[in-house]
């Protein structure tokens, strides 16, 4: 192990989460953190935060220039609330595969979860469950953080005139 902070990111919310908990966590083990990012275009089936973009005839080049797009703003964005150097990678292939090999030589692997249904889970597979099953290394998995709850403001009506 060579102690760095292995992170799956995709652009979700939960990724970005995983990744500024990632980041911490290398503060607190003075280790490295990379960024992985793992894509591949099945136009019959693409999922993810910008999966429309990319399954309207992408072709692959194109796609892993968007890919690559998506990795930047996320690391630039975390890097600057956190002022860390995140070392980033972009791989094309299956994320669970990638991940869990890029797991054999890390201290952690850090993963974000939407929560996304029980017949997606099925149909596609948890990329957190598989790694969570199959890493060499302990895996974190951080949920998808839940919007801030505004309290409802009380509707003032006129009571009856007296």
């Amino acid at each position: 192990m060579d102690g760095r902070i292995v992170v799956g990111v995709d652009g979700s919310p939960s990724s970005r989460s995983a990744l500024r908990w990632a980041v911490e966590e290398a503060g607190f083990r003075r280790t490295e953190v990379e960024a992985v990012l793992v894509w591949h275009v099945d136009n019959g089936m693409v999922i993810g935060p910008i999966s429309a973009d990319l399954a309207a005839g992408t072709d692959p080049e194109r796609a892993c220039d968007d890919w690559r797009a998506v990795l930047d703003d996320v690391v630039a964005e975390i890097g600057a609330e956190t002022g860390a150097e995140i070392r980033t990678v972009l791989a094309e292939g299956d994320p669970r595969e990638v991940l869990t090999k890029a797991s054999a030589d890390a201290a952690l692997l850090v993963v974000g979860t939407r929560g996304v249904g029980l017949i997606r889970e099925v149909l596609l597979g948890s990329v957190s469950s598989y790694c969570v099953h199959h890493a060499h290394c302990p895996v974190v998995v951080i949920r998808e953080p839940k919007p801030e709850r505004t309290e409802p403001k009380p509707v003032l009506t006129p009571g009856p005139l007296l």
